[in-house]
């Protein structure tokens, strides 16, 4: 029996991780994380639950990586401090893992091996093959992986772009070949199935940023996600055309530059970067900078710039701000609050709704329809996107051919098997979202997302009280402090009545009751939760702190 069990990335964006397991053997595709939903207040990512791995941790061969976004790659250094297993991937992708797993302090007890396209990597039953894909990141591939069963092939995130900026074009030659040869099951990217057609060609952008770059009279800066190398350098190539100087602002970005440039991927002179402490000494028409924030991260360079606390950098009249990236559902609301600051300085705007400055790295339908004829699959199974995102997958493939009994809908968790008589999905195991909250891993769950929500929403009344451990007569209090809830100066008899309803359950609650404190702390809670949504209609978290003294 052959599984292929999603642990996450099918029914979201994000938090990519897939175990194919055959005969006592697992290895893993790709560890992603996704960032917080608005529910998940103050919880900084997430990642996917590992408990079938930790479950079966002596049978994992590795952890095969197929690009660098930290969708894909974000969750390694939790799955690392846990489960120890040689991870594979190109040598871009392991190079941004290395820093992230330095930064961890896991490099010593993690063995990273460099994985080429065409090149064959095996693990146990599985072989593995490397093809070329095009991505908006270097060195994307997806796998060919051959199995007791049949050929399995995974895409990875990909388009089919016949010329990319990068020169990584995906090799749709190999896919073909494996179609020609024999496909049990295809697992395809989903994320863009809602777009029509092809994309705009990288050259066109080239033409587009070339166009802004050159018309602008001040300062030009250009937001876009630090794994964008190919975006980098021809930025760079137009700002050598135009005698212009950059400036690489913001930690993410001169990381990925600082790799890119010692594995020959970046073409830049030393002579072409200035320090931004040394943008006073040129003008605002020479000056070029590259930075990130583009899905309105609070902490980004660009937020910073927007608010007006970037200590070297003030928006002003005359400066144009590209948002080279697509905006990434849910970060809408971020991504207009700092669009809006920026058009409040005096910048002039430029981002996807208005322009072609950014070609998706996903492929749109046409190229979704031709990924299933090249590789002529005899099971058809959907992957990374929203749950939307694979039923119109599969509609796809039916379209194309795929009859609608091979076409196999699953969610995280779901396992699909294949044997002698085919494939189904049958059966689950247990998986789920694990909240990073600072050091905190999974110790954010429900229960304290609720109360954050309540807070948020509701506010807090914190009651203070000491009793005479002898005599039970209250000696300090009741106090009340609210946050969140009301203005106390506005509304002091608010809370005046308030206090009255404690002292009247304090008086209910006679000395010689057993239990009484435990019992008048449950009291007031309740009490103090009906009193105030009767008067205000508000249900704040009621903190009684009632002691003996």
């Amino acid at each position: 029996m052959l599984k292929i069990i999603p642990l996450g990335g099918l029914g979201e964006i994000g938090l990519n991780m897939m175990v194919f397991e055959y005969a006592g053997t697992i290895f893993v595709i790709d560890a992603g994380l996704m960032f917080p939903e608005d529910y998940m207040l103050g919880v900084d990512f997430v990642i996917p639950d590992i408990d079938y791995l930790r479950q079966n941790q002596s049978s994992i061969a590795g952890i095969v990586l197929t690009h660098a976004h930290e969708d894909h790659i974000g969750a390694l250094p939790y799955l690392l401090k846990e489960l120890r297993a040689p991870v594979f991937g190109t040598p871009f992708t392991l190079a941004m893992v290395r820093q992230k797993l330095e930064e961890y302090e896991l490099m010593g007890s993690t063995a990273l091996h460099s994985i080429l396209p065409d090149e064959t990597l095996k693990l146990g039953p599985f072989v593995l093959e490397f093809i070329r894909v095009d991505h908006s990141v270097l060195d994307g591939v997806g796998i060919a992986i051959q199995t007791p069963l049949g050929r399995i092939i995974h895409t990875g995130d990909f388009k089919i772009g016949y010329s990319s900026a990068d020169g990584m074009a995906t090799d749709v030659n190999k896919f073909a070949k494996y179609g020609e040869d024999g496909v049990l099951a295809l697992l395809s990217d989903s994320t863009n199935v809602e777009r029509e057609g092809y994309p705009i060609s990288d050259k066109e952008i080239c033409e587009t940023l070339m166009r802004i770059i050159t018309g602008s009279s001040g300062r030009v800066i250009v937001a876009l996600f630090a794994s964008n190398i190919a975006r980098i350098q021809v930025i760079l190539d137009i700002a050598k055309a135009n005698g212009k100087m950059i400036i690489f602002d913001g930690r993410s970005i001169k990381a990925s530059v600082r790799i890119a440039r010692e594995m020959g991927y970046l073409d830049i002179k030393d002579d072409k970067i200035i320090q931004i402490d040394e943008i006073a000494d040129y003008g605002d028409e020479e000056i070029i900078i590259i930075t990130t924030g583009t899905q309105g991260e609070p902490m980004s360079a660009l937020a910073r710039m927007s608010a007006g606390t970037h200590k070297q950098i003030k928006i002003k009249k005359g400066d144009t701000v590209v948002l080279s990236s697509k905006f990434i559902p849910g970060n809408e609301k971020a991504i207009a609050k700092i669009i809006n600051n920026l058009y409040r300085k005096g910048a002039d705007v430029i981002y996807e709704k208005i322009s072609d400055i950014h070609v998706s790295g996903h492929a749109f339908r046409e190229e979704l329809k031709l990924m299933i004829k090249l590789t002529q699959p005899r099971y058809f199974i959907p992957v990374h996107g929203e749950y939307r995102h694979l039923i119109l997958h599969s509609r796809l493939a039916k379209e194309v051919g795929i009859p609608k009994e091979n076409i196999l809908l699953a969610e995280n968790g779901q396992i699909v098997e294949f044997d002698k008589k085919g494939g189904r999905v049958n059966g689950r195991v247990s998986t789920g979202r694990v909240l990073i909250d600072g050091k905190g891993v999974g110790d954010v769950g429900r229960s304290v997302l609720k109360e954050r929500r309540v807070l948020s929403e509701e506010g807090m009344v914190a009651v203070t009280m000491a009793f005479d451990e002898e005599t039970g007569v209250v000696v300090y209090g009741p106090e009340i402090v609210s946050r969140g809830f009301v203005f106390e100066t506005e509304s002091g008899y608010l809370l005046e009545d308030a206090q009255c309803v404690i002292l009247e359950i304090v008086e209910e609650v006679t000395p010689d009751v057993a239990n009484r404190v435990d019992k008048i702390r449950s009291k007031i809670k309740t009490a103090l939760r009906q009193y105030f949504f009767f008067t205000i209609g508000r249900r704040p978290v009621i903190l009684p702190f009632i002691m003996e003294v």
